[in-house]
């Protein structure tokens, strides 16, 4: 019989180096921020010492929607900003959330980036094709190492693995 191989965790996978928004920054602002870091989304933070607090998540589809509407119908009163463009409940992950919840989450709700956070602080931020990658490396990894014989699924363990998504 062969170890038992550990799944990857959202700690294990996810990216520390995320280039963050600040509430007050104008929806241009935040528009070019994105286009000069090549990057398609930002969680908006509120700095405490070292530790950043999550308070929303904005893409550039929020962008291409607040920028679009406000050319059409006119500058709204007062300016958009981040804060007012965000997502303000973002679906987030712990830290020890296992591969197979992060897999469902994606392809549930069709979420490209998920941020990964602890008692409201941003550690990180996982993205769909970093789940696919440490998805890939651990089938891999099993497939090499797995016995042949057939063992029941606990269908309890299952079902929990659904559920641990913090907010």
């Amino acid at each position: 019989m062969t170890a038992a191989i550990t799944a990857p965790t959202a700690h294990d996978i996810m990216n520390t180096h995320v280039h963050t928004v600040e509430p007050e920054m104008s929806l241009a602002d935040v528009t070019t921020f994105l286009l000069k870091h090549q990057v398609s989304n930002a969680p908006v933070v509120k700095r405490e010492g070292n530790e950043r607090r999550l308070l929303g998540f904005l893409s550039e589809k929020d962008c291409l929607e607040f920028l679009s509407n406000e050319i059409f119908y006119g500058n709204p009163s007062p300016p958009q900003t981040a804060a007012t463009v965000m997502k303000k409940h973002p679906v987030c992950v712990s830290p020890d959330a296992d591969i197979f919840a992060l897999a469902s989450i994606f392809t549930s709700h069709g979420y490209r980036h998920l941020p990964v956070v602890e008692n409201q602080h941003l550690l990180g931020i996982v993205s769909r094709r970093d789940a696919l990658a440490a998805l890939d490396r651990y089938y891999r990894d099993w497939s090499l190492k797995r016995d042949h014989e057939r063992f029941p699924v606990d269908l309890h363990e299952i079902i929990n693995h659904r559920f641990l998504v913090t907010r």
